[in-house]
């Protein structure tokens, strides 16, 4: 069983910047892509970003140029770096991971959702 812990979500005014977090824990013998989902109220979940094991990142249309993905194999740890948030940016962020476990099956994790409001 693998657990994602989400953090760094809150409330900012528009042009503000925040940083989420998720660290991976568990039975992890390695973990290929992890990304990052949001999720407005009345929307479908929608892909915001995402990264391979080897660092090659994908972004939705909407936050290129703002926002930034990152992770610390190390740590087994994602990051995400908003800036220029705009209240369109509101919304509960997931965090998700595609993980080889120990048992040699691969499963995807989704975390518990970190909630991001931009507003004045």
């Amino acid at each position: 069983q693998v657990q994602l812990v989400e953090s760094g979500g809150g409330l900012v005014q528009p042009g503000g910047s925040l940083r989420l977090s998720c660290a991976a824990s568990g039975s992890i013998f390695s973990i290929y892509a992890m990304g990052w989902y949001r999720q407005a109220p009345g929307n479908e979940r929608e892909l915001v970003a995402s990264i391979t094991s080897g660092s090659s990142t994908n972004y939705a249309d909407s936050v290129k140029g703002r926002f930034t993905i990152s992770r610390d194999n190390a740590k087994n740890t994602v990051y995400l770096q908003m800036n220029s948030l705009k209240p369109g940016d509101t919304a509960v962020y997931y965090c998700n991971a595609d993980v080889l476990e120990v048992d040699g099956y691969e499963r995807y994790y989704w975390g518990q959702g970190t909630q991001v409001t931009v507003s004045s």
